[in-house]
């Protein structure tokens, strides 16, 4: 009980204490930007990222939202086994076709195609995420439709003036839940990127 309503107050103050978050390799970083690249390592013992994704139509706000709450049911139990899975971080959004959205949650590293329970929603499915480099760039605060744009055209600005360019879609990863104080969240915009 005293620890889940430490973790409670924790995550309101943006402290995400034993969540799990996608493990990269930083290449480099550039004025403001991060390279990162993702994905297994020879060292790794794990294999390819895997993610629960849902597709949502609608504008991205709401589509964010209703896809999380389609993703916790799922992570929550709404599987055939009843399971529970571990939360991560970073939700992930990007533009899916037509009108829709593609929201993702990351499953645990140590979890397979074969170990994941199926999600009882037809609108959930468990996919692999291809290993991938990506220009990152972090902001707190705001994470409305506005903020993401603008954040995310500046960092397709600073890339013009590297040795990388875009090879992808623009991806927005969230970190911490709504209720954060909004200057301790962490948020990013990346996109995958390939050297010149």
């Amino acid at each position: 009980m005293v620890a889940d309503v430490a973790k409670g107050f924790g995550s309101l103050v943006g402290v995400r204490g034993g969540t799990e978050e996608p493990r990269y390799d930083v290449l480099g970083k550039i004025q403001g930007l991060e390279i990162r690249r993702y994905g297994p390592r020879i060292a790794d013992r794990y294999g390819p990222r895997i993610a629960a994704e849902t597709t949502v139509p609608g504008d991205e706000e709401s589509a964010r939202n209703a896809g999380f709450r389609r993703l916790a049911g799922y992570i929550f139990g709404a599987n055939m086994s009843k399971s529970k899975i571990a939360m991560t971080a970073p939700v992930s959004q990007v533009r899916g076709p037509g009108d829709s959205w593609i929201v993702q949650f990351y499953m645990p590293s140590h979890s397979t195609m074969n170990t994941l329970p199926t999600p009882e929603e037809q609108g959930v499915e468990l996919v692999e995420v291809a290993a991938e480099t990506v220009a990152v760039l972090r902001f707190s605060g705001d994470r409305s439709r506005g903020t993401v744009a603008a954040r995310t055209a500046e960092l397709l600005r600073v890339l013009e003036k590297t040795a990388w360019v875009p090879n992808g879609e623009p991806v927005a990863w969230f970190y911490d839940p709504p209720w954060t104080i909004p200057f301790r969240r962490r948020n990013e915009v990346g996109v995958p990127v390939m050297a010149r």
